[in-house]
């Protein structure tokens, strides 16, 4: 599986929105891969919904999503009017067709516990300059929390901004964070008193 840092490969694909090159469909904006285990499956059919649910939060931070399976087109094609009944909401970003496993292949995402040939649940957050930035993996038998990827894309896009500061545990955008250990201090920063006694947690504000 790919790491953090690597380069993010370029493919080209068939897809419910038509033959897609990677490269070509993101072109300058932030992406995201997930990957889902099969078409018409209950786990996978709540994910998917709740993407198309969250699309425009995407959107509006610049990424854009895709979906891989093992499936072909025209079940991908089927399987979306599913998706949207449950969800209430048309599926519009993409979904690759990767029948015959190449792609999950070349990721290093297929499962190996699995008799058949099916994708683990995994998300690749792309940047701009084609790096991975971070990257999940869920079994097959859990379904992943949109809304924690949404706070990782916010946090990746907030450090990358500002290189002088990190994001502490469960952080979301407007929260304070955190200066990094010898940087610069900043006007107004919070310090923490750590046992050690040394100030290593400096806290500062900012905006949504």
């Amino acid at each position: 599986m790919l790491n953090i840092g690597d380069i993010f490969p370029d493919f080209t694909v068939e897809s419910t929105l038509g033959k897609i090159s990677l490269y070509d469909y993101v072109g300058t904006s932030w992406a995201i891969l997930f990957s889902h285990p099969k078409d018409f499956t209950p786990v996978c059919t709540t994910e998917l919904g709740k993407l198309a649910q969250l699309q425009g939060e995407f959107e509006k931070r610049g990424v854009k999503v895709l979906g891989l399976s093992v499936d072909s087109v025209q079940d991908h094609q089927l399987w979306s009017r599913d998706i949207a009944e449950y969800s209430n909401t048309e599926v519009k970003y993409p979904l690759l067709a990767d029948p015959k496993g190449e792609i999950a292949r070349s990721l290093g995402i297929l499962d190996k516990d699995a008799t058949d040939t099916l994708t683990v649940r995994a998300v690749f957050i792309i940047s701009p300059d084609r790096k991975v930035r971070a990257t999940i993996c869920y079994p097959t038998s859990c379904g992943r929390n949109f809304n924690e990827i949404l706070r990782l894309v916010d946090s990746l896009q907030y450090t990358d901004q500002n290189p002088s500061i990190v994001t502490p545990a469960e952080w979301n955008k407007g929260e304070e964070a955190i200066i990094k250990p010898g940087a610069d201090s900043v006007p107004g920063t919070k310090i923490v008193n750590v046992p050690s006694g040394k100030e290593y947690l400096r806290f500062i504000k900012t905006e949504k």
